[in-house]
């Protein structure tokens, strides 16, 4: 056996086990803007939205002893002429909410 070509086979099959595990992993992700817009559809449903925004790197988050990696966001309303602001955290995996919190005046201010 030439020594040669099962180290250059070896090299070519590490270097390519880790391209195919680079591209699952980025795959698996949903795109910060792709959650965005899911997050704004499901405002939408209940009136129209005044602003939005998202944080672009996941970030850890634990909820129940159960760790995820997360979007952060936020979601501004007019409602009856009143402004309302919602932060949200979802999942950087499947982009689903995973918890939405209204914002209060005095933190706004």
């Amino acid at each position: 056996m030439n020594w040669k070509s099962f180290i250059l086979g070896a090299a070519v099959g590490i270097i390519g086990g880790y391209a195919a595990h680079e591209v699952l992993n980025n795959k698996l992700k949903v795109s910060p803007e792709k959650v965005l817009e899911q997050v704004k559809k499901q405002f939408k449903q209940n009136g129209p939205i005044s602003g939005s925004w998202i944080h672009m790197e996941a970030e850890p988050y634990e909820k129940h002893q159960i760790h995820y990696k997360v979007y952060k966001g936020g979601i501004s309303k007019n409602n009856n002429g009143s402004n309302e602001q919602f932060e949200f955290i979802a999942d950087a995996q499947t982009g689903t909410l995973l918890d939405v919190r209204p914002l209060s005046d005095a933190l706004i201010s």
